[in-house]
């Protein structure tokens, strides 16, 4: 490979580390890191997130290297309908997470000397997740993988991230099918090592306050004010852009 290759896919992998920092990946990781009082478990969220943002983008890349003009055009047309789909899931995770506070009653059906019974009872505010029973489609893949921060990342490359990749999958930098496959690659393994480590980081405050239940409380409530103020923006942001991207559909 020439100078120019090998520039590419630098890039592409500090591309992908500085993109996993954008406010609205940290501001969603944020909501679902407060579901953990351990530090190092918030580390599978970043990682699951990256995964999830990097699978479409696989998928989008490779359409965009073989018909690049055409997908490209078609891409800027539904990119405002994407950034407002965020929006969007923003303020779901900011109000799950009041939800998760709010603890309401859960009912558990369990086998006893043979026979099923079910009975009701209730998590308190700083229950860890992953120390509760095996319940609900989001703990699929436990104890690394998490669904919730996978489907995350899905939701996100597909607003903004394929933006980013069309600059350079777009140009003569990458001339040749393969070279553009490693370009995504290395953004996606940036994204994930930068994620990763940034929901540890973030991981950290809730470990913290995790054996005071009020204050944990408080530090949850203040990521999912902060993901609901966010998403709000962001729909009000976009939405001229939906509604003419809509009207010219």
């Amino acid at each position: 490979m020439d100078s120019v290759a090998w520039l590419a896919l630098t890039l592409g992998f500090l591309l992908g580390l500085r993109h996993a920092t954008d406010a609205d990946h940290v501001v969603a990781v944020a909501t679902v890191v407060s579901e953990y009082k351990n530090a190092w478990r918030g580390l599978w969220v970043g990682a699951s997130w990256g995964l999830g943002h990097s699978t479409p983008l696989l998928i989008l890349g490779t359409a965009i290297i073989l018909l690049k003009g055409t997908i490209q055009q078609r891409y800027e047309q539904v990119a405002p309908v994407f950034e407002f789909g965020v929006g969007v899931m923003l303020v779901f995770l900011g109000l799950q997470v009041f939800w998760n506070l709010r603890r309401p009653l859960h009912l558990h059906e369990h086998l006893a000397e043979s026979k099923p019974h079910v009975h009701i009872h209730t998590h308190g505010p700083s229950a860890e997740h992953e120390e509760e029973p095996f319940h609900g489609f989001f703990r699929l893949g436990r104890p690394f993988f998490r669904l919730k921060s996978y489907l995350i990342g899905i939701v996100h490359s597909l607003a903004g991230s394929a933006a980013v990749m069309l600059v350079v999958l777009s140009t003569d930098a990458v001339n040749s099918f393969w070279l553009g496959i490693a370009y995504i690659l290395l953004f996606g393994v940036g994204t994930i090592l930068a994620m990763g480590l940034l929901t540890l980081l973030l991981g950290v405050p809730f470990a913290i306050t995790g054996r005071f239940q009020r204050l944990n409380s408080v530090v949850a409530a203040i990521a999912g004010v902060a993901s609901v103020l966010f998403g709000a923006w962001l729909i009000l942001e976009v939405a001229p852009e939906v509604a003419r991207a809509v009207g010219s559909a």
